[in-house]
Parts: structure tokens; sequence; C-alpha cells
């Protein structure tokens, strides 16, 4: 991997790390910016319905002049990030972007082959959403996409880790999960099986009635079957039967 190749952020926010001797100087306006993101997360695209895409309430050659416009500023701060390729354009080869690295640890990260030391928690798995703030329907879908890639992936990564007996990187990784969704219920269990694993009888108590109240103030609601069953043996109480409830304390 060429560390010295732009990197194109998305996560939190949009951000290019180039070095200094590859930038044309000026910042990036918002409609290049634009461009940008959408040929990180779509890939190659022809020309045609980029513009359709980027400009959808403008006529054919108004979308086809400001994508021209959007490209000349590009290349002039930042020349090589992107490739033309006939009707096509595509990001230029080893640029590297957050969301294929996340979106490449995930896939790692299933495979039961890959080594534990091989799918540690990269930076990108940690960050906020995709480009706060953008409404794009082209963004909207991609970041609950990667919403949900991201939640399972963590507490995927969890579940291996306390396989691992490495109890203080799964509960880093499921309190991650808890962070970007704090009321997802598997996220809970996550970090009270991480407890419950490494024998923390009253940290997994804990981590119950916090979820249990949070649960019932936001959203009026018992917990499912499933963690009913998880904590039972904690509670003192008998296992439920599947669809069955713990008795509240």
């Amino acid at each position: 991997m060429d560390v010295d190749a732009p990197r194109v952020a998305l996560l939190d926010g949009f951000l290019i790390h180039a070095p200094v001797e590859r930038r044309g100087g000026g910042e990036l306006p918002h409609t290049v910016q634009r461009l940008v993101a959408h040929l990180c997360l779509c890939g190659r695209t022809p020309r045609s319905a980029l513009a359709g895409q980027l400009w959808p309430e403008a006529s054919e050659d108004h979308a086809h002049g400001s994508l021209r416009s959007a490209l000349w500023r590009l290349q002039k701060a930042l020349p090589g990030l992107v490739r033309v390729s006939g009707v096509h354009l595509c990001l230029a080869d080893g640029v590297r972007v957050d969301v294929h690295e996340l979106a490449h640890w995930a896939a790692r990260l299933r495979d039961p082959r890959s080594p534990l030391d091989d799918v540690a928690v990269p930076a990108a798995a940690m960050r906020g959403e995709l480009l706060p703030g953008w409404y794009d329907d082209w963004v909207i879908l991609e970041r609950e996409r990667l919403r949900q890639l991201r939640l399972h992936a963590l507490e995927l990564v969890a579940a291996r880790l306390i396989a691992a007996g490495r109890f203080g990187d799964a509960l880093e990784a499921a309190y991650a999960a808890v962070g970007a969704e704090p009321l997802r219920e598997s996220a809970h269990r996550t970090v009270i099986q991480v407890h419950m694993a490494e024998g923390n009888v009253a940290e997994a108590l804990r981590a119950y009635e916090y979820f249990r109240h949070l649960f019932d103030r936001e959203l009026g609601v018992r917990p499912s079957g499933q963690m009913s069953r998880l904590v039972a043996g904690l509670l003192g109480v008998p296992s439920p039967r599947p669809g069955g409830r713990v008795p509240q304390r």
C-alpha cells in the first residue's frame, strides 16, 4: 500500500489527505466534493449517469456543464485524483478511501479463516456516520448500509475476541457498537456477554439494568426473549422459553 497516495475520508465528514506536492492549491467547493464522494461510493460511472445523479433537477445540458466545471476545478486542486476513461469516470489507481477500508475489514472478519490479529478494529470502524449533513439519496442509502455493516462487524469481532479471551478488546468493540446505536439490543447483549465471559457478574447485571431502563424510557417496551434468556441465570430465575420474558426486578 502506497502511504503517500491520496486518501479520501467520508466518515465524520469529507476530507482529503494528500502530500503537499500533489496539491494544486485551493479548497474543494461542495460541488467538487460531491463528485469525489460519488465516485468513492459508487465506483466507475458513465458521465451521463453521474451528471444526472449529481444535478438531478438541472437540464441535461446544464448538468453536463456542471460536471465539466467540477472536473476542471478538481484537476486544478488535486491533479490525478480522478481518471477519465472514455465516457466513464473513476478514482485513480491507488487512491485510498476510509469507507473501502471499513468494507474490506468487515469482509475479512466474516472469513473464519482470517487470523484474529489480521482483523483488528480499524480507526474507520470507530468513526461517526457517513457524510453527516448530506441528504442526497445516494448518500442516505449508503449511510444506512454502512451503519449496519459497521454494527454487525463490531459485534462479530467482539464475539471472536471473547472466544480468544481478549476481554478488554472485546468490550471496547462492543461499546463502540452501543455508542453507534444506543437502542440496538444485540450490541447491549454483546457487552453483557463480555462481562459474563470474564466472570464479572456485577458488571453484567449493571449493564443489563442500564439497558432495561433505557429501553423502557425510550421505547416503552421490555427486553426481548433473547436478552431474557441471556440474563436469566444472573437474576436467579428460570430461563424463559423462547418468546418469554424474564420477570422484572
